[in-house]
């Protein structure tokens, strides 16, 4: 990719010291490995709404759908402080074009998901969403997102960096050669991606591109992103993943010796039962598509979608 991919971080992430106690919580991962990737757009909503570093602790309170952010000592409610800094802050993030946006978890403010919500009982519940972390994704509900903590799992790192490439390289689609055309190859490029995750959007998305020609232009754009993102969120099995392996082995059914062929079914099966990871299978397939010059699988995403360096398909 000639630009950079342009992904909003909670700060603390990038070991600024912006946390209540006047620490950091840094990821080496995301600001050595992925950070040589992407562009970040550290916020963090605390510091920029105005409450300096350090200070008191803070919680959210109430109901789970509609919390109040509470200082712990004083009480002091700043629901709409936070509230009114979040709608003009989401408003400034539109220019930076972000195809992604990393948050931290458990965060008052930031937290997407389970955040301690303390009942009229002082229970915690962990039904929350932070109240940035909230105002962003009703502001940007097709930028993917993600908190800090669940990209420790391999396979949900790897969903997630899948989709801000992939969404990355619609943006520069749509933006730099835009036209029918453009789309088309974008679409067939990232067939077998859009398999692995869902063949029924792939199959709704084929349908969508043959028809595109008598469809608004800026309305098919908006169909094809919303369901590209539905697709990409649809997380890929180990079931899909061998369906899509069978179906690249098929274009080498003509050049594989029955030994060859049997090494590749044997290796399905190895990565079926967990014994070895999507990388195993994958490697041998590109060497067979570079030896053998197929064409289609070249361009296909599905065989490169991020950069090796990150090591997102070494688990088992």
């Amino acid at each position: 990719m000639e630009d950079r991919i342009k992904i909003g971080i909670s700060a603390c992430l990038l070991g600024e010291n912006v946390r209540y106690n006047g620490g950091h919580k840094l990821d080496h991962f995301l600001r050595d490995t992925l950070g040589r990737y992407v562009e970040y757009v550290p916020v963090c909503p605390e510091v920029e709404a105005g409450f300096g570093v350090p200070r008191e602790t803070m919680r959210l309170e109430g109901k789970a759908d509609s919390p109040r952010l509470i200082k712990s000592r004083s009480r002091t409610d700043h629901t709409e402080q936070m509230r009114q800094w979040a709608k003009k802050r989401v408003k400034e993030l539109e220019k930076d074009d972000l195809c992604g946006y990393i948050f931290k978890k458990d965060s008052p403010s930031s937290g997407l998901m389970r955040v301690k919500v303390y009942n009229d009982k002082g229970m915690p519940e962990k039904k929350g969403v932070g109240l940035f972390a909230r105002e962003f994704v009703n502001h940007f509900p097709l930028i993917p997102v993600e908190e800090e903590g669940r990209l420790q799992d391999p396979r949900l790192r790897e969903n997630f960096i899948e989709q801000i490439f992939t969404f990355k390289r619609w943006r520069d689609t749509v933006s730099k050669t835009p036209g029918i055309g453009s789309i088309v190859d974008y679409h067939s490029r990232n067939k077998l991606l859009l398999m692995a995750h869902s063949p029924e959007y792939l199959r709704s998305m084929g349908k969508l591109v043959a028809g595109a020609g008598q469809m608004d232009r800026d309305k098919f754009y908006r169909e094809y992103e919303a369901q590209l993102i539905a697709a990409l969120r649809l997380k890929p099995t180990i079931k899909k993943h061998i369906n899509v392996l069978q179906h690249i082995m098929g274009y080498f059914k003509n050049q594989l010796s029955l030994d060859e062929k049997q090494e590749l079914l044997e290796i399905f099966d190895q990565f079926r039962a967990g014994y070895v990871p999507l990388l195993v299978p994958m490697t041998l397939l590109n060497h067979y598509t570079r030896k053998y010059d197929q064409k289609y699988l070249k361009q296909q995403t599905y065989l490169n979608p991020h950069p090796i360096e990150l090591k997102l398909r070494s688990y088992t």
